[in-house]
């Protein structure tokens, strides 16, 4: 047994308008109630201030989906960890796939941003995952190591206290594939110990989430894992019933 709060975070991608992120809100509200795992949303940057606004006074946490490398400065269109701490976000997404693998972060932007984050007291949800061609030429453990390495190295063990990984196979984001619980929980308990050879209790506390097509209908299977501590939620996180019902399951 462990006393791991599940965490459902919704990744809203570069989606919504203000009418819909008002309508997803008010659901979630209203839906809500008392849910007994950790809730948080996470949209784009330009909602982010109707966001804070909206979730006033619920349990609701608000994060962002990145942020920058540095701090602030001369950096066009950039998006620091004090601007989002002024707007009350309490997590950012870091090294999402998306991020990785379409706008060509590295383990080395990865490790900095995730430095910055740990700085100006943001909870970090650091993504780590392999790519289909990986994973069939069995160096899954391999790149999960290497992407884990990169940020221990810079920031440490200790900076996983309060920090969430999520580990979501490329494979299985967007695409309806789906790890099945056996696989997630494979790479969750590797994970776990790969942080357990710096600091056992670091990695007993850590939050573990499964991030890749997780939906209504197979969120309890991955949630059942020893090691699976709940979920990052793309595409289902944008329908406000789908959500709930994983909300619940977590719960």
């Amino acid at each position: 047994m462990t006393d791991r709060q599940p965490l459902v975070a919704a990744n809203w991608k570069m989606n919504g308008a203000r009418a819909s992120v008002a309508a997803l809100l008010g659901g979630l509200r209203q839906g809500l109630l008392e849910n007994g795992a950790e809730v948080l949303v996470c949209p784009a940057f330009i909602h982010i201030p109707l966001a804070a606004e909206l979730l006033a006074g619920s349990s609701i946490g608000l994060g962002a989906q990145t942020l920058a490398e540095y701090g602030n400065g001369a950096y066009t269109g950039e998006i620091s960890a004090a601007m989002l701490n002024d707007y009350g976000c309490r997590y950012v997404i870091i090294g999402h796939s998306e991020r990785r693998h379409i706008l060509g972060e590295t383990d080395a932007t990865v490790a900095r941003k995730f430095r910055q984050a740990q700085e100006h007291g943001l909870q970090v949800i650091l993504c780590l995952g392999e790519r289909l061609e990986e994973r069939e030429a069995g160096i899954t453990e391999q790149v999960l190591s290497e992407q884990l390495d990169a940020v221990i190295n810079v920031a440490g063990t200790d900076c996983f206290h309060g920090a969430v990984i999520a580990y979501e196979p490329v494979w299985a984001i967007g695409t309806g594939r789906t790890a099945t619980p056996e696989q997630a929980q494979a790479a969750h308990s590797f994970i776990r110990l790969q942080v357990a050879r710096h600091d056992d209790c670091v990695a007993a506390a850590l939050r573990i989430v499964y991030g890749g097509s997780v939906k209504a209908d197979n969120a309890a299977a991955l949630f059942a894992m020893a090691d699976v501590d709940g979920g990052l939620i793309g595409g289902a996180s944008l329908n406000i019933d789908d959500f709930l019902a994983i909300c619940r399951v977590a719960r």
